[in-house]
């Protein structure tokens, strides 16, 4: 019989609450994964192997520095981690959390940008060469530019697109000149839009889960958003505002209403315009559609129309998005991804994802896996209606949000890696399905997420004082 006597003082003392050997495992495999990565991607470097990476697997350059930024995100940390935010998250208002959140993640993502300082952390982020607002002010009628978008995409080509323009629908660009057009021109306006729309993350994710019937694990989860170490990248990059729009329009598909699936359709249809990889939100607002308490069929309805009259528009301007991706696959061979090695890429992709997600990402989801193991061949629920098909998706969507969200996620990662089309630079490629990821962190035991939140903010804090992260 197993001894009843309390363990020994040291042990209670170094060991977090909740904390398990198999969470020491999970943390040794994703340090291993890490440091191999760094490794292999330096001797790569030096052998002069073209990751176009000098922090692999990071995109960034090795310069450890400190800034302004650093006593507000100390400051920060120390108010989350250690004082009352995760205890508050659990019993406030959720129109006051909700703002809170949104707030909280403002700040947090201001502090660290400004540890590279308010020049080379914000304004000239967005204003390189390679960057949209390159393009901006060549854009002098916008249904020509749509129109003709796709014969530039191609390089090596008389008024070709810059970088990320050519790599991307013509939403994104369509941005950047919209709010030059209401007089927010510039790249300290442009960063501070990627800051303010790539916050609403923690504000979107939890309103999903709560209109998905799991509030608690909203308010769990809010804090990890807040905390969230890919928001070196979303201050600043247009990939914040990418995750801001494509969390929006879940949410919206999650809401009661007879608007706004509709609304969430025509959020979700401009997100397949601001990237091509987009295509695989598509599952994910499927598993949200599924879980709706209510009318599923007319917000499957709802949603669809949505999407198709933002793609039915811009194919009516003269961009047919099917063409754009032809053009753009080319175009992403004639760069560097001819260089870059996939053998190398397709498993250190999965290390800077770790740096975007935090390391608490591997403990979360492995207890996830536990829990989808554990409740698909649950039968408390009673049997499901006839049909395998039926039964199938009637056992899926009894895991609920908080198993199929984080899992799809994954899924979605997974084939993009796979791809080849994602080689480098996923630490805010990704950042749309990272924030889903993080959707995990609700398994996690209550005793151990300040533990946990102080993992995430390290890791935040390490990559930006030890790197100069480039947008």
């Amino acid at each position: 019989m197993r001894s009843q006597t309390a363990p020994p003082r040291s042990a209670t003392v170094t060991r977090p609450p909740g904390w398990t050997r198999s969470d020491a495992v999970v943390l040794c495999v994703e340090a291993a994964l890490l440091a191999a990565a760094v490794v292999v991607g330096a001797m790569l470097n030096a052998r002069g192997v073209r990751l176009h990476a000098d922090a692999a697997p990071l995109f960034a350059t090795w310069r450890p520095h400190v800034g302004w930024g650093t006593p507000l995100a100390l400051l920060l940390v120390a108010a989350v981690v250690l004082g009352p935010g995760p205890r508050w998250a659990r019993t406030a208002r959720w129109s006051v959390l909700l703002a809170a959140g949104w707030l909280a993640s403002v700040a947090w993502t201001l502090a660290l940008a400004l540890v590279d300082g308010w020049s080379a952390g914000l304004t000239r982020r967005l204003t390189v060469q390679a960057e949209y607002l390159f393009e901006v002010p060549r854009v002098t009628d916008v249904p020509r530019m749509l129109a003709g978008f796709t014969d530039r995409i191609l390089d090596f080509q008389p008024e070709s697109w810059s970088t990320h323009t050519a790599g991307h629908p013509p939403g994104a660009l369509l941005v950047f000149v919209w709010l030059d057009r209401v007089g927010l021109g510039g790249g300290a306006a442009a960063a501070l839009a990627c800051v303010l729309v790539g916050a609403t993350v923690a504000v979107s994710v939890p309103l999903t889960l709560r209109a998905l019937g799991a509030a608690d694990s909203g308010r769990a989860v809010l804090p990890f958003l807040v905390l969230l170490p890919g928001a070196v990248w979303v201050g600043a990059s247009a990939d914040g505002i990418f995750a801001g729009v494509v969390a929006a329009g879940l949410a919206l598909l999650a809401l009661r209403g007879p608007a706004t699936a509709l609304a969430g359709g025509l959020l979700l249809g401009f997100a397949l315009h601001l990237s091509y990889g987009f295509i695989l939100v598509a599952p994910l607002a499927l598993v949200v559609l599924a879980l709706r308490p209510t009318r599923r069929r007319a917000a499957l309805l709802g949603a669809a129309a949505g999407v198709g009259a933002v793609v039915a528009a811009f194919t009516i301007t003269g961009f047919r998005w099917w063409e754009g991706y032809d053009r753009v696959v080319e175009r992403y061979h004639q760069g560097w991804a001819a260089d870059r090695p996939y053998g190398y890429w397709v498993w250190a992709n999965l290390a800077a994802l770790l740096l975007s997600a935090g390391p608490v990402l591997g403990p979360a989801l492995r207890r996830t896996l536990l829990v989808a193991r554990a409740g698909w061949w649950s039968d408390r629920a009673g049997p499901a209606p006839v049909g395998a098909g039926w039964a199938l998706a009637e056992r899926a969507r009894r895991l609920g949000p908080v198993v199929l969200l984080p899992s799809t996620a994954a899924l979605a990662v997974t084939a993009a890696d796979l791809s080849g089309m994602s080689k480098a630079e996923v630490e805010r490629i990704w950042l749309p399905f990272v924030v889903w990821l993080l959707v995990a962190t609700a398994h996690l035991p209550g005793p151990s997420r300040r533990w946990w939140l102080a993992g995430q903010a390290v890791t935040a804090l390490a990559v930006n004082h030890l790197l100069l992260t480039v947008s």
